[in-house]
């Protein structure tokens, strides 16, 4: 059943993504106005170089306040060890590498370029779809 379901139906196409040289108040103001937890971080060729999460900027964040270093930018804040997965992975593979990170989205490359962004959201409609009836209400769920 889920093998079969394709990654490129489920995947968001076109996150919030970040680059290196971002202000950390930028990062922080695209979160909340994105009602996001974390974002893909590309360099200017498009290859994923991090994620940053909320916990990343609440960090910088207390750094910068708490030792009046100034500002930053995300690469200062990133983190730069990320996995990446090949769009042509299938559901049930990509559902257990969330699993054995403990993690809730993962980068989708295609030729080391960054294509969208699957999540635990998108594989959820993915397996409820193939049991269930898609709802219009739901079309917003990719993260």
């Amino acid at each position: 059943m889920l093998q079969s379901i394709e990654m490129k139906d489920f995947m968001s196409k076109d996150p919030v993504i970040m680059r290196v040289d971002t202000p950390l108040y930028d990062a922080v103001h695209v979160m909340l106005e994105n009602k996001i937890t974390g974002a893909t971080v590309l360099d200017e060729e498009g290859h994923v170089v991090g994620v940053v999460s909320e916990m990343d900027l609440l960090r910088g964040l207390e750094q910068i306040s708490y030792y009046n270093e100034g500002d930053g930018e995300v690469r200062d804040y990133m983190t730069k060890e990320v996995t990446v997965i090949d769009q042509s992975m299938n559901i049930f593979d990509i559902a257990n590498k969330l699993l054995e990170l403990k993690i809730r989205r993962l980068p989708v490359v295609e030729n080391g370029i960054f294509v969208g962004q699957i999540s635990c959201r998108s594989i959820l409609q993915a397996m409820k779809d193939s049991m269930c009836p898609h709802e219009d209400n739901e079309d917003d769920i990719y993260e």
